[in-house]
C-alpha cells in the first residue's frame, strides 16, 4: 500500500531552481526510500508550492524517523530562504499537509501504459470540501471523466487552498478541456463548483488550463 502527502508553502516566484537543486542533491546522495520515501514531484503556481510526496510506508513512521537526522534539518535550512509557510498558524511540520477530501479511481482499469500526473490549483470556500466532494461524486458517477482521460483524482485543502491531483492518461489537459468543453456534463460541473472554487489568482487565471501547477523537479526510487 503507498501513501501520498501533499504540502503547501509559499515559494518565492523564480526560485524553483535552487529549490529543486537542494532535493536533487538530497535524493542522490542519500536514501530517501530507507524512511519510505519512493517518489517526490514539486510543483509551482504564482507563490504557492505544492510536494507531493510518495510513501510505501505509513508518513507518521516515516517522519518520525526522518526528523531526527541531520540530513532532514539541512534540507530544511537549505529551502528556508526560498519556502515559508502557508498558514500563519503554522507550529510544526505536519500544519503544512494538506488535508485529503475526496478520491475517485474508475471501477474498471485503463488499459496498462503511462499516466500522467497533473495538479490543479485554485481556491476553495472555507467549508465547501463536502459540496465539493458531492459534486465530483456526481459527475465521477457518469462517463465525462473517462472520456476526459482522467485515470484517477484526489482532492485536498488547506486552509483556502484547494488541490486538485489528477492521474491522466493522456499529458495534455489543455486538449481535454478543449475537447469536452461543449458537453452539457462539463458544463455542469463548472458551473456547479462556481460558488465554492475560484481562481488561485484571479489577475492572471484566463482558463482553466491557467490553474496548473508548473512540475519543476520530481524523483522516483526506481529512476
Amino acid at each position: 500500500m503507498n501513501y501520498r502527502s501533499v504540502i503547501v508553502a509559499r515559494i518565492v516566484p523564480g526560485s524553483e531552481d535552487k529549490v529543486a537543486e537542494v532535493f536533487a542533491h538530497n535524493d542522490r546522495t542519500t536514501r530517501p526510500q530507507d524512511f519510505g520515501v519512493i517518489g517526490r514531484a514539486l510543483y509551482s503556481l504564482d507563490d504557492l508550492y505544492v510536494h507531493v510526496i510518495e510513501r510505501n510506508v505509513d508518513p507518521k513512521t516515516s517522519l518520525s524517523k526522518a526528523r531526527g537526522l541531520p540530513t532532514f534539518k539541512q534540507i530544511g535550512e537549505a529551502i528556508a530562504p526560498y519556502v515559508t509557510p502557508y498558514s500563519k498558524n503554522w507550529k510544526v511540520p505536519a500544519d503544512a499537509v494538506s488535508k485529503e477530501f475526496y478520491n475517485w479511481v474508475p471501477a474498471t482499469k485503463a488499459a496498462p501504459g503511462p499516466t500522467f500526473q497533473t495538479v490543479i490549483v485554485a481556491r476553495i470556500k472555507p467549508g465547501a470540501e463536502p459540496d465539493v466532494a458531492r459534486i465530483f461524486g456526481e459527475s465521477d458517477a457518469g462517463p465525462l471523466p473517462v472520456e476526459m482521460g482522467v485515470a484517477g483524482r484526489w482532492l485536498y485543502s488547506l486552509e483556502d487552498v484547494y488541490l486538485h491531483l489528477m492521474e491522466r492518461t493522456d499529458a495534455s489537459l489543455a486538449r481535454a478541456v478543449q475537447d469536452n468543453h461543449g458537453k452539457p456534463a462539463f458544463a455542469k460541473i463548472v458551473d456547479d463548483l462556481s460558488p465554492f472554487i475560484s481562481a488561485y489568482n484571479p489577475q492572471s487565471w484566463r482558463s482553466p488550463v491557467d490553474a496548473v501547477a508548473k512540475e519543476f523537479y520530481r524523483w522516483r526510487v526506481d529512476g
